[in-house]
């Protein structure tokens, strides 16, 4: 008997302990996610995070519960509307779902709240206060209402609901007063909703001159109800705020115009249905039972109360204030070694046939956006052509693509519409594009354009070569400065020839089953080259030379990548899984994944980055791309997946994974449950990401430091020469 054969039956062995359909092996998504918000909100509980960090992260996971409720929530509510009472891999019922995260996310709002009230606390020693209005000096009432007065009331609009006033439409996640005020001559109660007109130029809270005081707009408002019902009484005011669905996705094959569809779309989430209330604690049962009946909520499921701070997503405001003593150190990316000082990007590519980049710890601004700015300027130039998900009013590119056109360059963008929440920006960013003479299509109907490719045709001393860009991540300026993102810079042929074949497939739609060789392209062959790699791995495994698959990404929520991993795991493959936040996976149980570790990190930047790794029995196989490991990508999805064959490159991307797969300060490791221990360093270790800037900074020293003892030894030579 071979050894394949011996491995096959003990393979086939295990494979009659367990039933792999059974939802017991697999996790839900839904709470899942809630625990990565559980290990976030924990940075803003641990003492060594400083202390407007904290702050930071408390913000973070108010946005990301908003964001929950309105996508994941707002589409379990919808199937439950349906009338769907299908399983999910892991067993529930879509209400039950909804009931499970429920009582999640009060835990988490709860402890929330109680840590903001610790913070504050601490911020006051610090210098920074919060006051309600009526504890401030009656000169500071003073200058607030004066404030108030110039700056504010002329945006403030009271709408009564009664008989003749209909109940108003309530924006989504908009502060909202509801007050019960009482004519003195009838002495009749009228309800009346005021919007908080909480804007980029109104901020939610306003500073007290100029000490770092800070009192609530809606508390300001609210205790100056006499400016709007002069000579009334009022009886209550409290604050209250809606969250809608933002589910609205229309067919996009019944459409004739896919951008008007989208802008359908918007306008429909505007007016979608109310999936949550949030009302201060202080709000009569009267009251709240009509706000609840008027948004057709169940009153008892659905409304959350708020003990003190609701909508603590403008936490950032306070996030932002200019104290450095009370933030991480200041974080500026390096240069990139090989591209510092080279006067032309595409002769350093060509010199060194590839290169990886590793944000933020390598600026975004003088590698990707150089590589696009120069193409757009270059006379050798003469096609650009780019995938685009999200961006932002901070990244240049837009311009530099609009300026390439304006040079008469040939540039064609695939703007994705349906990036949520992004959906009216990429509108305006198409729109503007096109009006520049830039080639705008919206990629291809019933697929999602998640790839991030940039491709350059330029004309080089040679002939026609071809320079492409492969991330992990949006280009998007402010999410590059705060997000780990990996990127190849290359002209590798056979890469540009499948890049070509690529766009070809975007911008018409037609022939979607090209020849891919090198790229993992979705949903064309990305899952099947997985499942396929990993099968491999079973095959080579041997107690001699063990198998070994390592994967970081942002999400395992696949099924079928879920179960080909208990299969390799039970064949004895080692599997590393750096994985942020969901994860179906249930690691370290006996006989089935004891061979399973899965680790998240959590730190100052938000990890984005996707590698994954096949050891191959020896012929090791590193990809890097934009692709995460769940249904939605590898099905439904356009993502580029790039090997990394370079033993330079694989030796970065090595580094990256034994740094944070041995780090014991930012590591959270997950159990069998689906719990996650954070582990404790021994010694004062630097964080995983920490770690990584020193050594992205290590490396442009060293090699500015090499290029300065070259360039001195050039000058000894040519001095002995002219000796």
């Amino acid at each position: 008997m071979t050894s394949q054969t011996k491995q096959t039956v003990t393979t086939e062995s295990k494979t009659q302990l367990f039933d792999l359909k059974a939802p017991e092996w697999y996790l839900n998504r839904e709470l899942t996610w809630l625990e990565f918000n559980r290990r976030v909100l924990w940075e803003a509980e641990d003492e060594r995070t400083p202390l407007l960090e904290r702050v930071k992260f408390i913000a973070i996971v108010s946005s990301n519960l908003d964001e929950f409720f309105m996508k994941r929530i707002g589409g379990l509510k919808q199937q439950v509307g349906a009338g769907i009472s299908e399983l999910s891999v892991d067993g529930r019922t879509p209400q039950q779902q909804i009931t499970e995260c429920y009582a999640v996310v009060r835990e988490l709002e709860a402890k929330k709240q109680m840590l903001l009230m610790k913070i504050v606390d601490q911020l006051e020693q610090e210098g920074i206060r919060f006051l309600p209005f009526l504890e401030l000096s009656k000169d500071q009432q003073q200058v607030m209402r004066e404030h108030y007065i110039q700056n504010i009331f002329p945006l403030v609009t009271p709408q009564a609901i009664d008989p003749a006033h209909p109940f108003p439409f309530i924006s989504n996640l908009s502060l909202n007063l509801l007050a019960g005020v009482r004519s003195t001559e009838t002495d009749e109660l009228t309800l009346v909703r005021i919007k908080v007109p909480v804007s980029s130029k109104v901020p939610r809270f306003i500073q007290v001159g100029d000490e770092q005081l800070y009192v609530g707009l809606a508390d300001l408002i609210a205790n100056n109800l006499d400016l709007l019902f002069p000579g009334m009484k009022i009886d209550f005011c409290d604050l209250f705020r809606v969250t809608r669905n933002a589910m609205t996705e229309q067919d996009e094959e019944q459409a004739d115009d896919l951008l008007q569809m989208i802008e359908s779309e918007l306008r429909e989430r505007k007016f979608a249905p109310v999936i949550r209330l949030e009302i201060a604690s202080t709000m009569g049962k009267l009251q709240r039972g009509m706000l609840a009946a008027e948004l057709g909520l169940n009153e008892e499921q659905d409304v959350f109360v708020v003990d003190k701070r609701m909508a603590m997503n403008h936490l950032f405001q306070i996030a932002g204030i200019a104290r450095p003593d009370l933030l991480d150190p200041p974080h500026h990316p390096c240069d990139h070694p090989k591209l510092a000082g080279v006067p032309n990007i595409f002769h350093a590519i060509r010199d060194h046939g590839s290169i990886l980049l590793h944000h933020p710890y390598e600026s975004f601004v003088t590698t990707v956006e150089r590589f696009v700015k120069e193409a757009s300027r270059d006379p050798n130039v003469q096609a650009i052509k780019m995938t685009l998900y999200r961006t932002s009013a901070g990244t240049k590119i837009i311009q530099y693509l609009i300026d390439a056109a304006l040079n008469g360059k040939q540039v064609a963008v695939v703007v994705e519409l349906k990036a949520r929440f992004d959906e009216s920006a990429n509108i305006k960013w198409a729109h503007r594009m096109e009006s520049a003479g830039v080639h705008v299509t919206y990629g291809v109907v019933g697929l999602k354009t998640h790839s991030k490719v940039v491709y350059v045709v330029r004309q080089d001393y040679n002939g026609l070569r071809r320079y492409a860009h492969i991330g992990t991540g949006n280009y998007h300026a402010g999410t590059a400065r705060l997000y780990t993102d990996l990127g190849i810079l290359t002209c590798d042929n056979k890469i540009g020839e499948e890049l070509t074949e690529l766009f070809n497939y975007l911008t018409t739609g037609l022939v979607p089953k090209r020849n891919y060789q090198n790229l993992l392209i979705a949903p064309n062959k990305l899952k099947s080259k997985l499942l396929e790699k990993i099968d491999r791995e079973i095959s080579k495994h041997t107690t001699n030379s063990p198998g070994l698959i390592q994967f970081k990404m942002n999400a395992l929520e696949d099924v079928d990548i879920t179960k080909a991993l208990y299969q390799a795991a039970r064949a004895g493959v080692k599997i590393d899984l750096i994985i942020r936040d969901t994860c179906r996976l249930r690691p370290d149980i006996a006989g089935l994944s004891d061979k399973v570790r899965v680790i998240s990190i959590v730190g100052r930047f938000l990890e984005h980055s996707r590698i994954f790794y096949f050891q191959n029995g020896g012929e090791e196989e590193y990809f890097i791309g934009s692709a995460d490991c769940m249904k939605r990508n590898l099905e439904s999805r356009v993502e580029v997946v790039a090997p990394v064959q370079k033993l330079e490159l694989q030796a970065a991307l090595r580094q990256i994974l034994n740094v944070q797969l041995t780090n014991q300060r930012s590591v959270w490791e997950m159990q069998s449950d689906g719990k996650y221990i954070q582990l404790q360093p021994k010694d004062k270790q630097l964080g995983a990401q920490e770690m990584l800037i020193k050594f992205a900074n290590n490396r442009f020293d060293e090699a500015k430091a090499s290029k300065s003892h070259k360039i001195a030894k050039n000058k000894q030579r040519a001095n002995r020469n002219t000796g």
